[in-house]
């Protein structure tokens, strides 16, 4: 009588973590700017760097040419405001999804269902190293606990979203990270859980994962110091007014995690309505300009045409540079919030 496996209809293996970065190798001229850009932004929430830290680019990739795209205009916008902002372009492969829906580019590269991780491994890999050669620090959420063993040596800063940051997976997951990370508050609006975990990922931990050659094993950590709270709304409505960060700071101080905040200007925040996301985004700004340095960043969610599309529908029919799951504002907005950050700073 089979008493396994009776709701697995496949099973197949992937390469090794081992075996995909050395195919998709990274370079030491590579290494060399993870490296940097990991330390400069530890340095900006440590206080060393006093550049505003921006989490900018597409809700999600699912076409790497338009992503490319947006990336060189983006490496071009970097330059010049690089004195007051430093800005780490958005490189999201997985989505999680409230109910069911398209999973992102590695579970799902060819956008039809196939969920042909493998290949989406390999691309998701390949764009980051693109994205690096441009000259752009690069940003992902981390969905699947097995993922970063493939492509986080390519990833400057991540973050745990608001689904995950009361999982205890996540939480341990992020501890053994080599990148700064952020906890969002969860989809109700609670901030303890993302204080919970902060403290939770600064602590050694030991869970089962897999190693380099694709082996499950025991990893222990030494524990992430470089963590913090992420802002992005919720059930109860935003949370990014001066009043909702004064009391994140007392709360983060009480429970003594990093009080350095990270707010997220869509989400929740702008009621997932990407013609409200300026005016959050200006009031973000305006709090920091004021003198509120515990306001060490923020992110935006952009690409190159504003709005969403329907999807699925028919690849051919979708429109270029437009996203497919969040709503994002465009190219011309993202100039002038950017440029509007350099001023007030």
């Amino acid at each position: 009588m089979q008493v396994s496996d009776l709701n697995i209809t496949k099973n197949v293996p992937l390469p090794s973590p081992d075996s995909l970065k050395s195919e998709v190798c990274r370079t030491h001229q590579q290494a060399s700017f993870m490296a940097e850009s990991r330390e400069i932004i530890r340095n900006i929430l440590s206080g060393n760097d006093p550049r505003f830290l921006l989490i900018v680019g597409p809700c999600s990739i699912h076409d790497t040419k338009a992503g490319i795209e947006y990336a060189k205009k983006l490496a071009s916008l970097a330059d010049e405001v690089k004195d007051k902002v430093y800005i780490v372009m958005r490189v999201y492969f997985e989505k999680p999804r409230t109910t069911v829906g398209w999973k992102g580019l590695i579970m799902d590269p060819s956008l039809d269902g196939s969920d042909d991780i493998a290949t989406g491994l390999k691309v998701a890999r390949t764009f980051l190293r693109e994205v690096i050669d441009i000259g752009l620090p690069t940003a992902t959420e981390l969905l699947d606990p097995i993922t970063p063993q493939y492509i986080a040596d390519l990833i400057s800063w991540s973050a745990i979203g608001a689904r995950t940051t009361e999982s205890q997976t996540h939480r341990q997951m992020a501890s053994g990270l080599s990148m700064p990370l952020g906890f969002k508050n969860t989809t109700t609006g609670d901030i303890i859980a993302a204080v919970n975990a902060i403290n939770a990922s600064t602590q050694p931990q030991t869970f089962l994962g897999v190693s380099g050659e694709g082996v499950a094993s025991a990893v222990t950590t030494s524990g992430n110091p470089d963590c913090h709270i992420i802002l992005r709304g919720g059930d109860d409505g935003p949370n990014y007014s001066p009043e909702h960060t004064a009391e994140t700071i007392k709360t983060l101080k009480n429970k003594g995690a990093c009080d350095n905040i990270m707010i997220d200007a869509s989400h929740a925040n702008c009621q997932k309505n990407h013609e409200l996301m300026p005016q959050v985004y200006r009031s973000i700004i305006e709090q920091r300009a004021q003198g509120n340095t515990n306001i060490i960043g923020a992110m935006l969610e952009s690409h190159l045409i504003a709005g969403n599309q329907k999807f699925p529908q028919p690849l051919n029919d979708l429109t270029y540079g437009q996203s497919i799951t969040d709503k994002c504002i465009n190219w011309e907005k993202t100039v002038q919030l950017v440029k509007e950050t350099q001023a007030a700073l």
